[in-house]
């Protein structure tokens, strides 16, 4: 089963630390869905729907799942106008991203390419997300703070492989979790633990087509 769209990594100073998913083209039809990661150790998953629930549930591991509207805006033309975020390849050209799931509100403003994102340009889309080139990138994504992967065993004995198209650095961010207040924008530091690997420690919006080998 392939996802195909965003992923955005973010860490926040009251020690909560929040993975975005925004997925434009996939099997379940089109969703996003949300991570968190509490100070306390908790790791919530923020779902619109049962299905996408049990999917996302069965392939990582959390303690808490909520089943809630989540929607998601971005603003494509810098204008305020949203646009609703359908179209995965055009995601990163929406520099503000705004995110309400259930008790999470979040908005964060998209920075410029670096140079790693100018590399993963440069790689041809059918290549960067076959599994055989995953593997072959998941030795250097290691070397990347933050215990990056790009491929490895999910949750129920399922398999998995990142191919990464894009990333952008996210520039600002805030947030509030049941009305509190989240805090400033910091790296994703503890790592989230919710699969085999976690983001990128600098906060990032990443272009992503995931594979999930779902047989058993």
């Amino acid at each position: 089963m392939r996802f195909d769209g965003w992923i955005a990594g973010l860490g926040f100073s009251g020690g909560t630390r929040v993975v975005l998913g925004h997925w434009p083209r996939t099997p379940l039809g089109p969703f996003s869905d949300v991570m968190v990661e509490r100070p306390d150790g908790e790791r919530l998953l923020l779902a619109p729907s049962r299905e996408v629930a049990d999917f996302v549930a069965a392939t990582y591991v959390f303690d808490t799942v909520r089943i809630v509207p989540v929607d998601v805006e971005v603003d494509t033309d810098g204008d305020g106008g949203g646009g609703g975020g359908r179209d995965a390849d055009a995601g990163a050209g929406g520099r503000l991203w705004s995110v309400t799931a259930g008790p999470l509100a979040l908005r964060f403003t998209v920075g410029r390419r670096g140079g790693l994102g100018l590399l993963l340009r440069a790689v041809p889309g059918a290549l960067a997300t076959r599994p055989a080139w995953c593997a072959l990138t998941d030795g250097p994504a290691r070397l990347l703070p933050g215990g990056v992967r790009t491929r490895g065993s999910a949750g129920g004995g399922r398999r998995e492989w990142y191919g990464v198209r894009d990333l952008h650095a996210i520039a600002a961010a805030s947030a509030a979790h049941e009305g509190d207040d989240l805090g400033t924008l910091t790296p994703v530091t503890p790592p989230v633990r919710f699969g085999f690997g976690s983001v990128p420690r600098k906060p990032g919006l990443a272009r992503v087509v995931t594979t999930v080998d779902v047989r058993e």
